[in-house]
């Protein structure tokens, strides 16, 4: 197939995906004044959706990017064990937000392009290579586009990391979700039962008057598992009908080994840069977004861009979210070895000990940032280690 080249000037970065990440870059980028495209494979930014879309206070205060798309306040959830008993928490201040993710996407993409960053729709990257004095990318239409750095920012599942030699995440899970119609349901929902999502989780989190989102993380079978969960939520009355659109999407688990190279950089879902406990992605994509436009920003104004310049990156974003990315995946991998009844148990002895009133009124409590909050909660149930097969290591550490 015979190669068009469009356009002849050089771009200084050309970023593939306009997720939050890749769009953050384009706005901080562009308005340091570099010469920037964004490639977006699908034709309207921000669909389709594939996250449930909720952030912690603290995301939202480090950057106030979000007007016009927090369509909610968190600060109390119920918690269902395998029995279907329940557990309420709550806490006074808000704790977090619901917000529509599009509509996030869109408007962040809308900052970038008032700064001067340029966008290409419906044009997926499909090759990458690092020559001596620059970058070139090829799309899904064989155009092909040169720039002096690049930026992997296309979500999960994206071969390019692999084909530059980067690796692959080592571990991953299946997500689930669907738009339902709904009555009288305010407060979110988490459900913790094996045999309805194995090893993790599903949820019930209300969006706009009348509509919620519910889905489900799993190794296996998501779509099935989500269905009988719809089911189920229909006979309660909770939902108008099971008959929804079921999107699926995959979660990195464990970063890239390596997120970086000469003159390229990964980051946000593409690098495995999400919280392990609860498959969120949005603060730590920006978080290490941040880093990277730190990172090009010294490499374009020095004209540099060795891989030692470069690795200064994933040396950085490790130092912000490397203890809570291990952590929570060592907590992780703990409860997937649990049975149901052993949920149960855990549950009993947290009602019975008070110890989740406990957990809430620490200070170490916080909606992004899980690690100490998670060793607090094991040496609550150190003395009943054995029951839960559990070893009698942890790690530990401030972050």
């Amino acid at each position: 197939m015979e190669i068009v080249r469009v356009g002849s000037s050089l771009y200084d970065v050309v970023i593939a995906g306009a997720g939050a990440a890749g769009n953050y870059l384009a706005y901080k980028l562009a308005g340091l004044g570099y010469k920037v495209m964004v490639f977006e494979e699908h034709e309207r930014i921000g669909e389709p959706v594939q996250c449930t879309g909720i952030i912690g206070a603290e995301c939202l205060d480090r950057f106030p990017l979000f007007e016009g798309a927090v369509l909610g306040e968190v600060s109390s959830a119920k918690l269902f064990r395998p029995s279907g008993k329940e557990l309420r928490v709550s806490r006074d201040s808000v704790q977090g937000y619901i917000v529509d993710r599009a509509a996030f996407d869109r408007g962040l993409a809308e900052k970038a392009q008032r700064q001067g960053a340029q966008y290409l729709l419906g044009s997926r990257v499909e090759d990458m290579a690092v020559l001596d004095n620059r970058v070139r990318i090829e799309t899904a239409g064989a155009e092909t586009f040169e720039a002096k750095t690049a930026v992997i920012a296309c979500g999960f599942g994206s071969k390019l990391p692999q084909r530059l030699g980067l690796g692959e995440v080592g571990d991953l899970i299946m997500g689930a979700q669907a738009e339902v119609s709904v009555d009288d349901i305010e407060e979110i929902e988490v459900y913790f039962n094996q045999g309805l999502a194995p090893g993790f989780f599903a949820w019930f989190v209300p969006t706009t008057e009348g509509r919620a989102l519910v889905g489900l993380f799993s190794r296996r079978n998501p779509g099935t598992n989500l269905r009988d969960l719809l089911e189920s939520l229909f006979r309660q009355g909770k939902i108008a009908t099971p008959e929804v659109k079921i999107s699926y999407g995959g979660i990195p688990l464990r970063p890239l080994p390596k997120t970086y190279l000469r003159r390229v950089i990964v980051v946000g879902d593409a690098a495995g840069q999400v919280k392990p406990t609860t498959g969120g992605g949005i603060y730590y994509g920006l978080l290490c977004a941040e880093v990277a436009v730190d990172t090009l920003h010294r490499a374009l104004s020095a004209d540099r861009f060795s891989e030692r310049l470069f690795s200064r990156y994933q040396k950085e974003w490790k130092q912000r979210i490397g203890r809570e990315l291990r952590t929570g995946y060592f907590a992780r991998r703990l409860y997937e070895r649990l049975t149901n009844h052993q949920i149960d148990k855990i549950f009993d002895i947290i009602e019975s000990r008070g110890i989740h009133r406990s957990l809430l009124q620490s200070p170490d409590l916080s909606f992004d940032w899980h690690g100490d909050i998670i060793l607090e909660g094991l040496k609550h149930l150190a003395p009943w280690r054995r029951l839960f097969g559990w070893p009698r290591n942890v790690p530990g550490g401030k972050r």
